[in-house]
């Protein structure tokens, strides 16, 4: 099959352009396993970029195990292709947008994970989930920002799932998760009552695991998180201006591996 390829244009470094384009075909299924790709001649033509590009280009999706050279015969795509990687594109996104998108992402992930603690937490994990719960309130109490105490406390409640695919997603999401949780203490430290709130649903949350209730921590994730969307619609525009554009930077402009 002859592939036809959109020149790339400024923007995005070429060589990202060209490999997300070949990396398309790979995974749409137009180059299939044992494929060869076209010629680093025709690509350079229907990229309407330099050698060195093309290069790069492809040296990536080896990295990606996408594909692999052979000595003298050109470059292939590989016959067991790896699971695709999970990236982001948040570029485009305004820093209030990206943040409120994440924390969506948060809530579908934390309601069910608080559910999946309370029906199967222990007295080690209840334990954890207390000492999260003490060190964050002891970190905001001292002037703190609490940003590292509250990743904390999420995670004592993963944890408790017994899921590491769960985990391993939140893991993965925490490089993003840190940043738009970085935005959301700052706005919520600005005035008492935010402070307030957030700590009464991090209660609610905990004294849910406890119990045992499943429902009732399902829903007070998913109210924490809710509410701190709330909490960011209504952060005044000179929080956007100054310092929440500058945290939430890494989530709009994306993380690239």
């Amino acid at each position: 099959m002859t592939q036809n390829f959109t020149p790339v244009t400024s923007g995005a470094r070429l060589s990202d352009q060209v490999a997300e384009q070949l990396a398309t075909e790979i995974k749409q299924g137009r180059l299939m396993p044992g494929d060869k790709l076209p010629t680093e001649a025709r690509l350079v033509e229907q990229f309407q970029v330099s050698r060195t590009v093309v290069r790069e280009a492809v040296s990536r999706l080896k990295s990606l195990g996408l594909v692999d050279s052979r000595q003298g015969s050109g470059v292939f795509v590989n016959q067991k292709l790896p699971f695709a990687p999970l990236n982001f594109e948040a570029r485009h996104a305004a820093s209030q947008e990206a943040v409120i998108q994440m924390v969506e992402v948060r809530r579908a992930l934390e309601a069910e994970v608080a559910a999946l603690a309370a029906q199967r937490r222990n007295a080690r994990d209840i334990r954890a989930i207390q000492q999260a719960v003490k060190a964050l309130d002891t970190a905001v109490k001292a002037g703190g920002n609490g940003v590292a105490e509250d990743v904390k406390f999420h995670r004592a409640i993963a944890d408790a799932t017994r899921n590491p695919f769960l985990i391993q997603t939140l893991e993965y999401l925490g490089q993003f998760l840190h940043g738009a949780t970085q935005v959301t203490r700052a706005n919520e430290a600005r005035r008492i009552d935010f402070a307030v709130e957030v700590q009464t649903e991090h209660h609610a949350i905990l004294q849910a695991v406890e119990a045992g209730d499943a429902e009732a921590a399902r829903q007070a994730a998913a109210t924490h998180m809710g509410n701190a969307i709330v909490r960011i619609q209504g952060a005044p525009a000179d929080f956007w201006q100054h310092e929440g554009e500058r945290l939430a930077q890494p989530l709009v402009k994306g993380l690239r591996n």
